[in-house]
């Protein structure tokens, strides 16, 4: 397969953050506005924007947590790839419930703590494949109960795709903010019924999940704070992905650290200066939101299973996203 020459974790021609969305309307929860399901004419508009899909009885796609790297990353970089021991730590999958049934997340957090702060870990393109639970793991060692739910459930499992193209018109491309917003409004109540305390609560999320976290920061009220490891802030609208990062700036309820990296061919940094300048005419979290700039780094230079990654930005990045919750959440 032919690389990207800028992110050698992606095909020639392919952007690592592209697409639309889709699914169901749910029930917010953990402090975010209750949103109805749709109903009558809506609800056709809306199905009219859903492909077909094989449903199980509760209208979820039938999957649990993967093992193991996705295939469509790519070979894994054994000599860098980094693997964190669940020794002292309650960590593995649990079911989050949600309008019409259970979603599958990754959950690790100290054993026997309770009323411990909560960050939310978002996904890549990948689903929560081994980085991802990983990631769980290396916050959960740092006192955090880390939980990551899989945000792809309804529209299948990403980590069975070899091929990225086909990863973002079948899954990536079919999944609504909307969704998103109440899975992880889902997740954070969950979170408080099982030992975290969501007072104090931090997100935290990579390439899609990068994203993710500027739309959750203007979402949710009960946030403390967000870090954005390159997530896109600016894009072309569309009826399930309505408003992107810069749209929502004035909304910011937490203050977001960004950690981008200088040659991301899918994120120019005059977006950043976008970001950056909507930010300075938002809330006072929109205001106290910082970014760190890696020289030389390209996409997904956390990712320590492939070629993309660069040691000394992941971590700096990581210290500083440690640095940035430690401020922000302690208390």
């Amino acid at each position: 397969m032919e690389r990207n020459d800028h992110d050698p974790g992606l095909p020639a021609g392919v952007s690592h953050d592209t697409g639309r969305a889709h699914d169901t309307v749910g029930q917010a929860a953990g402090g975010g506005e209750a949103r109805q399901p749709v109903r009558g004419q809506h609800r056709a508009e809306y199905d009219s924007l859903v492909p077909a899909l094989q449903l199980n009885r509760r209208g979820f796609l039938a999957t649990s947590l993967a093992a193991g790297f996705a295939a469509a990353a790519g070979p894994v970089a054994a000599q860098t790839a980094v693997k964190t021991d669940a020794g002292g730590l309650v960590a593995g999958e649990v079911r989050i419930p949600v309008e019409g049934g259970s979603i599958p997340a990754y959950r690790a957090m100290p054993e026997g703590k309770t009323a411990v702060a909560v960050i939310l870990v978002v996904q890549e393109i990948f689903g929560v494949h081994e980085y991802i639970q990983d990631v769980c793991r290396r916050l959960a060692r740092e006192g955090y109960m880390a939980i990551a739910p899989e945000m792809f459930v309804r529209q299948g499992d990403p980590t069975r795709y070899t091929e990225i193209p086909r990863l973002f018109s079948e899954i990536v491309n079919k999944v609504p903010d909307e969704q998103v917003m109440s899975d992880l409004d889902a997740t954070v109540a969950w979170a408080g019924k099982n030992g975290g305390n969501v007072n104090r609560l931090g997100i935290t999320g990579f390439c899609w999940g990068g994203r993710v976290v500027w739309l959750y920061a203007a979402h949710n009220p009960r946030l403390k704070a967000g870090v954005a490891w390159y997530g896109r802030v600016v894009g072309e609208a569309d009826e399930l992905r309505p408003r992107h990062p810069v749209d929502v700036a004035d909304d910011i309820n937490a203050p977001v650290l960004g950690l981008y990296g200088e040659n991301d061919s899918g994120i120019p940094l005059e977006t950043v200066d976008k970001m950056k300048a909507a930010l300075a005419k938002g809330s006072d979290a929109a205001k106290a939101s910082e970014f760190i700039i890696y020289p030389g780094a390209p996409h997904a230079f956390h990712a320590d299973y492939r070629p993309s990654y660069r040691e000394d930005a992941a971590k700096d990045g990581w210290k500083q996203a440690l640095a940035w919750f430690e401020k922000h959440l302690s208390g």
